[in-house]
């Protein structure tokens, strides 16, 4: 019970990242990305946007939850999901350090002038191009982790006799 609770929680904190991204890219990445440097002050002065609060928090909290439902699910037939999920998450951080974040800085701290840049308005552009497939990705990885929760929690074990995998619930055994 306490292992779907984690998992689910665990659902719910990567599908978080989704609905962040979703947002973004349906508000604020439109209105940067439109006619740069004229539309980046939404980021600049005073009041300005700073997503990475968000960003900074939801990346460690999901890492932390993948880490602890791993553990607790190492023998269960959900490891795989977990792992698919977790190693492509850990490869699309890294690929969002090298190239999403330091761009996205690089293009809105530009100051802000009264006439559109065709240059940065294009690595803008691609940005944004880019970045949607980065969140189409984590829908399908999103998917591959919910599909985890149709899968027993219940610890495998491989019997030293047949060799076959057979659940490890107390009182019972079944053949997989």
């Amino acid at each position: 019970m306490k292992r779907d609770i984690l998992y689910s929680i665990t659902c719910l904190a990567f599908a978080i990242i989704i609905g962040g991204a979703v947002y973004e890219h349906l508000n604020i990445v439109p209105t940067w990305a439109a006619a740069p440097p004229v539309s980046l002050r939404m980021f600049q002065g005073e009041h300005g946007l700073k997503p990475e609060l968000f960003w900074m928090i939801i990346h460690p909290v999901n890492l932390l939850l993948f880490v602890l439902t791993l553990a607790l699910h190492w023998r269960s037939p959900r490891r795989k999901n977990i792992l698919i999920v977790l190693g492509s998450y850990v490869l699309i951080l890294a690929v969002t350090a090298i190239y999403f974040v330091p761009e996205l800085i690089s293009i809105t701290t530009t100051p802000v002038s009264p006439t559109p840049d065709p240059a940065l308005t294009e690595r803008a552009a691609a940005w944004e191009a880019l970045s949607i497939v980065r969140l189409g990705v984590l829908v399908v990885l999103a998917i591959v982790l919910f599909m985890g929760m149709t899968k027993s929690n219940r610890a495998l074990i491989v019997t030293p006799r047949s060799n076959r995998k057979v659940s490890n619930r107390a009182g019972a055994s079944l053949q997989e």
